[in-house]
C-alpha cells in the first residue's frame, strides 16, 4: 500500500488548509481526503485527556497504519497536511524512520501573529476559556505541563528556529522546502510554482490558493461568556454532536480578528528573540522583520471579513 511522498508539516494557522486545497486542483498529486490524519504525532493510540476539546481532537486521529495506507492512491505522488509535525519533535523522527525519502513543505508566519490567530481560533470556537490574548499565553507553561495539546502551546508553536534545527538534522535540506505565509498570500502563483518545482511536477497549472475566512472574534460579552461555557461543558459530557451548534451560535454574526497593538505585540517579542536569530543562522534567510513595529493589520489579505473555515466535523481549521 502506498505512503505519502511529501508532507506539509506547519506551521499551524499558516495556511496549511488553503495550500493542500490548492495542491489537490494539480492533476500530478493527490491529496489525502483527510487533510490532518495525524498519523505521526502517536505510535499507536493517542492520549485520551488534554485541555477543552482536545478528547474529540484525539478522536479524529488516523492512527491505524492500514487506515493511513488508505488515505493514499497508488502509482500516485501522494501528499497529506498535518501542520503540527514541524513541531513535535518524535514526529518528525516517525517520519524519517518510515518515509525517509519524504519531501517536506514548511510554512512560517509571524510567530506573534500565529499566536494571536491561534488564540482567536480556540476562543471563536468556546473552547478558549481566557478571553485576554496575553494572559491565555501566560497560561501555556501550566497547560503544558496539564498535557492539553499542542494546538494550546500558542508560543512553542511559534519557535521554527528550534524545529528546523532538529529536522535538519534528520533530512537533509534538499528535502525540505521552507518559505513565508505572507509570500503564498500575496504571491500565489510564483509561490506555487517553486513547490511545483519542489515536487518535480508541472508549473504554472496552480495560479490561486483558495479564498479562506478571517478568523471571526465572538466579543467578550455576557452571551459570550454563556456560550462558551456551554461548548465546554457539553464538550465533556458529549463532543461534538452538541458543541458544533453551540460554535455556530458563537460565531454568528462575530467581528474579524482584532489586530494587535505595538503594545501587545512587544509584550511577546522577548519570547521569540533567540529562536529568530537561531532560525537566521538555520535558514541564511533574514526574518528580523518578525522583530520591528508593523502596520496594524487584520487576518488574510483579500479575504471575507465575516465567518471561519471549519474542518469536516465542524471544528474551525487550523
Amino acid at each position: 500500500m502506498p505512503l505519502p511522498d511529501f508532507l506539509v508539516i506547519g506551521a499551524p494557522k499558516a495556511a496549511t488548509t488553503a495550500l493542500h486545497a490548492a495542491l489537490a486542483g494539480h492533476p500530478r498529486l493527490h491529496l489525502s481526503a483527510v487533510k490532518e490524519p495525524k498519523f505521526f504525532l502517536s505510535d499507536g493510540p493517542p492520549p485520551t485527556k488534554g485541555g477543552p476539546g482536545d478528547a474529540e481532537t484525539y478522536r479524529e486521529h488516523i492512527w491505524r497504519r492500514p487506515d493511513y495506507e488508505a488515505l493514499f492512491r497508488p502509482g500516485a505522488l501522494n501528499g497529506e497536511s498535518t501542520p503540527f509535525y514541524l513541531y513535535d519533535y518524535a514526529a518528525q523522527r516517525r517520519i524519517h524512520t518510515l518515509i525517509p525519502q519524504a519531501k517536506l513543505i514548511v510554512i512560517l508566519r509571524d510567530p506573534v501573529e500565529r499566536a494571536h490567530s491561534n488564540w482567536t481560533h480556540l476562543w471563536s470556537a468556546g473552547l478558549e476559556p481566557v478571553g485576554d490574548f496575553l494572559a491565555a499565553c501566560a497560561e501555556e507553561p501550566r497547560r503544558v505541563r496539564e498535557g492539553w495539546a499542542p494546538f494550546w502551546h500558542y508560543l512553542a508553536l511559534g519557535r521554527y528556529g528550534e524545529q528546523l534545527a532538529h529536522l535538519y538534522t534528520l533530512f537533509p535540506r534538499d528535502q525540505v522546502l521552507v518559505f513565508r505565509y505572507r509570500d503564498l498570500l500575496d504571491r500565489p502563483a510564483p509561490t506555487l510554482n517553486r513547490i511545483c518545482a519542489f515536487l518535480d511536477v508541472d508549473q504554472d497549472l496552480l495560479t490561486t490558493i483558495p479564498r479562506e475566512n478571517v478568523t471571526a472574534q465572538p466579543a467578550k460579552s455576557p452571551r459570550t461568556r454563556f456560550l462558551a461555557a456551554l461548548v465546554r461543558i457539553t464538550d465533556r459530557l458529549a463532543g461534538q454532536r452538541l458543541t458544533a451548534p453551540l460554535t455556530r451560535l458563537l460565531q454568528h454574526r462575530a467581528h474579524p480578528r482584532r489586530p494587535l497593538t505595538w503594545a501587545q505585540r512587544a509584550e511577546l517579542l522577548p519570547h521569540f528573540t533567540q529562536d529568530v536569530a537561531l532560525l537566521q543562522a538555520t535558514t541564511g534567510e533574514d526574518f528580523s522583520d518578525w522583530l520591528r513595529p508593523r502596520p496594524r493589520s487584520g487576518g488574510l489579505v483579500g479575504t471575507r471579513p465575516t465567518g471561519q473555515s471549519q474542518s469536516r466535523n465542524g471544528r474551525p481549521r487550523t
